[in-house]
């Protein structure tokens, strides 16, 4: 028996921070994530497989728009003509009612267990095969209590749990997920937990099987490197399960880095990052320039520039591009004492929590994105060290330490 995991399609994802970007770029971006749905279905029919388990998130929100709706109903539509069982469950993201779904009726489609309750479902292969599929849906975009003392001991058929959820964290208020332990999942003995949630691969446990597919195409810089689902194998006499990784994201994320040891012209600066820029595919990049206190406030400007970025992406391979630029401080750089002690003295007070939300109060009250910003710990993070770069930059005895004798 063959069958395919996977989860966090996420249809109809809206792509921050890219509007700089062309036309035809940017709809190739929006448009990633059906393109990753649409090769997973086209590897569901080449393989033949028997069984497609969507482990929830299929939709972005929980009232997807008709292009999505009907676009995901068109690529089950192929599997289900193809006689492919396809297990579905709502996630919390696209925490749906049953009859809100538009895929057409058919004995190949099911949805389990509507209104979060778990449901268990049975069906055999054409080689007649046996299995179980047990799993939940969201009703709600959050699900507080632990969800596995529900689920069933297991049968004498081959088991699936389908669950969309979130290991138990030592946080309680962050336990919203249907928060589980890995031991539980082990002590039900399924053979293969097919999980969604988190938009990273990670195999929690290979006996028995307990995955985390990750996300189908990564959305933004933050979710980097290869993005698809997992093709597995069933082993019908003994029962061992195989599982190999199948990349179909057509857009990569990937952070890349370059060091700055002294000051630098803006050609050579130029030509350092496009000779760091390389990859086998087309690529989507964020660059990191450490020691960027040599960087002059008028070449800081330049590199956070998108035409900037448009130009250096004009002589990358694969069409790729540099879409994002973040700037940090070269640590082993010693100051000399009295710009030290300036340089702590001014990160304490200007990184301190009600300084900085001093600071951003007035912006936060014109515009609301940016109370959601100003409570981002990545943004905060990328504020903070902009600010660092450019208090070191300013510190006379950066310039000490560059000047030749």
């Amino acid at each position: 028996m063959k069958f395919i995991h996977f989860a966090d399609a996420h249809l109809d994802s809206p792509f921050r921070g890219l509007s700089f970007l062309p036309s035809e770029e940017f709809n190739h971006i929006y448009q990633a994530a059906d393109q990753s749905l649409k090769r997973i279905v086209d590897l569901a029919l080449a393989e033949k497989v028997d069984l497609v388990l969507i482990a929830g998130d299929t939709f972005d929100s929980s009232q997807p728009s008709p292009r999505a709706q009907l676009f995901f109903a068109e690529q089950v539509k192929r599997l289900t003509d193809a006689q492919i069982q396809v297990v579905m469950i709502f996630g919390n993201h696209d925490h749906m009612k049953q009859e809100d779904l538009l895929v057409s009726p058919s004995p190949y489609f099911k949805l389990l267990g509507n209104n979060e309750t778990v449901e268990q479902a049975t069906f055999t292969t054409d080689a007649g095969f046996n299995y179980d599929v047990i799993g939940f849906s969201y009703l709600n975009n959050h699900i507080t209590e632990d969800k596995i003392p529900e689920f069933p001991a297991k049968g004498k058929n081959y088991t699936f749990g389908l669950m969309h959820a979130q290991e138990k964290s030592a946080t309680a208020s962050q336990n919203v997920y249907a928060p589980f332990t890995v031991d539980e999942l082990q002590n039900l003995n399924y053979d293969y937990f097919a999980l969604g949630h988190i938009h990273a691969r990670n195999n929690l446990s290979s006996t028995p099987w307990i995955v985390y597919p990750g996300n189908i195409q990564g959305r933004h810089i933050n979710e980097m490197g290869a993005k698809g689902c997992y093709l597995g194998e069933i082993n019908e006499n003994s029962g061992k399960t195989t599982i190999d990784f199948k990349e179909t994201g057509p857009i990569l994320w990937q952070g890349t880095k370059i060091n700055l040891e002294g000051a630098i012209s803006k050609a050579d600066l130029q030509a350092k990052i496009i000779a760091k820029l390389e990859s086998g595919q087309k690529t989507y990049f964020s660059l990191t320039i450490a020691g960027a206190q040599y960087l002059s406030a008028e070449e800081r400007d330049l590199v956070q520039d998108p035409d900037f970025w448009q130009t250096i992406s004009q002589s990358l391979p694969f069409a790729s591009q540099l879409v994002d630029v973040r700037f940090v401080v070269n640590t082993s750089l010693k100051l000399n004492d009295n710009d030290q002690q300036a340089f702590q003295a001014a990160k304490e007070e200007l990184f301190a929590p009600a300084e900085f939300k001093q600071i951003v109060s007035d912006w936060q009250k014109k515009d609301p994105e940016a109370a959601k910003l100003a409570a981002d710990p990545d943004f905060i993070a990328a504020v903070k060290n902009l600010t660092e770069v450019k208090l070191m930059s300013k510190l006379k005895g950066i310039k000490d330490e560059t000047e030749t004798n």
